[in-house]
């Protein structure tokens, strides 16, 4: 088998919270969790080119909240958005565009069929809150940065086609994915409590305020009661969850459900995902790229590539 990589002399900086590959996982592991946080930062940094209008100078001093008369400004706000998300957020950026100048020079083709692929198992195999609040078009960017990235880390490493073909019949079900369903719940400790969050809903109070207000499950609270997607067979979510939602339409909300553990809950079905089956001419790319990357250190990153595409950014080198 031949494992030579070739980097043109490109250097790797230390390891940061985003140097975790995006699909970087082997097919028996779980994604890393990291994903959600990454691709949030994604969001911070639309949402600051959003808020920050044309005229710079007359907006510092605006006022956007005060308390008991104490205004915090703009200009504070957003630079305390910058020095909480600021750096990440750039180097984010900076990740991405040095894989689409890498894409360019070793001829790298990502295609939509390979991001869907990458898509559907991501689904499959997450955490129940992996990807409850990405936006598709910002999910799809950084599959298309990891494949890259994934692509021209493999290209010199042989992978015989056996090796593959092996992998999948040993592995099927890990390409046999089960309907998903994107849901949210709010829990309560008793039926009747259950009943008043319905009526609420009717009433037209939006789920996910009143799951923050009133749900006990404090970790999908916080998310507005959003649990992610869920499939019938996931072991960690209770089954009289799984049993409720696999009836429900998109966007239907559910009668009280009453769980294991005795309380209740009212879910929302958002959307639902069809099962797929994926034969091995479908993922035989996939495989073998992935087999490939078990022979590479599992914290390369596209920073490795920052030197060879000239990337420079004000925080400067190693902080």
């Amino acid at each position: 088998m031949k494992s030579t990589h070739k980097t043109s002399g490109a250097r790797q900086t230390p390891p940061t919270p985003n140097s975790v590959p995006l699909t970087q996982r082997r097919l028996k592991t779980k994604p890393a969790l990291a994903v959600m946080g990454i691709l949030l930062l994604g969001n911070l940094v639309w949402f600051m080119l959003w808020v920050w209008p044309s005229n710079k100078d007359q907006s510092e001093g605006e006022v956007v909240a005060s308390i008991d008369g104490d205004k915090i400004t703009r200009q504070e706000w957003l630079s305390e958005m910058e020095s909480r998300y600021g750096k990440e957020t750039l180097q984010d950026l900076v990740n991405e565009a040095v894989m689409e100048k890498a894409a360019k020079k070793y001829n790298i083709k990502v295609t939509d069929e390979e991001i869907n692929l990458e898509i559907a198992l991501l689904r499959s195999t997450q955490d129940a809150t992996d990807t409850a609040n990405l936006k598709d078009t910002q999910l799809r960017q950084k599959i298309r940065a990891q494949l890259i990235l994934e692509k021209v880390l493999a290209k010199d490493i042989l992978i015989e086609e056996g090796q593959a073909a092996t992998y999948y019949e040993e592995n099927q079900s890990l390409y046999n994915i089960p309907t998903s369903y994107r849901t949210s719940m709010i829990v309560v400790s008793s039926k009747g409590e259950a009943e008043s969050v319905k009526e609420e809903l009717k009433s037209g109070s939006e789920f996910s305020v009143l799951a923050r207000e009133r749900s006990l499950d404090t970790a999908s609270a916080s998310l507005g009661g959003d649990i992610g997607y869920i499939t019938e067979d996931q072991e960690s979510v209770d089954s009289a969850i799984l049993k409720a939602v696999s009836d429900l339409k998109p966007e239907e909300i559910s009668r009280p459900v009453k769980l294991s553990d005795g309380r209740y809950a009212i879910l929302k079905m958002k959307d639902v995902l069809q099962g797929q089956s994926f034969s091995y001419e479908e993922v035989k790319d996939h495989i073998s790229r992935e087999l490939a990357m078990e022979q590479l250190s599992p914290t390369i990153a596209p920073e490795v590539f920052w030197s060879e595409f000239g990337a420079e950014w004000f925080y400067g080198q190693g902080e």
